[in-house]
């Protein structure tokens, strides 16, 4: 399958193309401008691969949860390719990305949500297939879901609240990796919903925030 897959869900602007067995990567720090590296970094590695938009099967887009701004980024440069090549899109979530890129049987993956709070979620690998077993949730490091079994760690979570998840977790953390959501697991995760026709038209696509809002009303502090 030919797969371009993008994620802007951090201060890194990521991006993959999947054409067969070979990938493609592009990144870079991108700060606040992914807006304007996205569209160019798209054009570089088609023209690097040798096709254009129509000869991809599909379009896949990190999901989320992340920064808002650059979800929202991900999801409409997405959303406005695949209008103009008549492509289906698959959201893979941001979590789900950062633990298929540990080669580890469990991973607990934390992103660092500002505010105090973290997104979490726990994944198994079976038969080299990786299933969620702790849903993306928002909360606070001391009351992260409490898990079995002997778990790696990863993503900005952990860096920025490692003694908090650490001491939660009651010593079932074995390891910690410091890595964040790329592309190319986003690329290599779509495939099976592409053959499995899970693939959604782009006027359905959304991105998944978890947090409904970011900043509290003075009542509410």
């Amino acid at each position: 399958m030919n797969i371009l897959a993008l994620d802007t869900s951090n201060e890194y602007c990521s991006m993959a193309l999947l054409v067969g067995k070979k990938l493609i990567e592009r990144e870079a720090l991108a700060g606040q401008n992914h807006s304007e590296m996205v569209l160019a970094m798209t054009s570089e590695i088609l023209e690097e691969a040798g096709i254009s938009l129509k000869d991809l099967d599909g379009i896949a887009f990190g999901s989320g949860p992340g920064s808002f701004t650059g979800l929202r980024i991900a999801c409409g440069v997405a959303q406005g390719l695949a209008l103009g090549a008549g492509l289906k899109l698959a959201g893979i979530g941001t979590l789900k990305a950062l633990a298929a890129g540990v080669p580890a049987e469990r991973v607990i993956a934390c992103l660092d949500a500002r505010m105090g709070e973290i997104y979490h979620a726990a994944f198994e690998r079976k038969e080299g297939e990786i299933y969620c077993v702790s849903e993306p949730e928002l909360c606070f490091p001391e009351d992260a879901p409490l898990l079995h079994g002997e778990w790696t760690g990863c993503g900005s979570g952990f860096t920025t609240y490692r003694e908090a998840l650490i001491s939660r977790h009651e010593g079932r953390i074995l390891n910690i990796v410091d890595d964040r959501p790329r592309a190319r697991e986003i690329a290599k995760l779509a495939v099976s919903e592409f053959e499995n026709g899970r693939g959604v038209d782009p006027d359905v696509a959304a991105p998944l925030y978890v947090r409904n809002k970011v900043a509290l009303k003075e009542s509410e502090r």
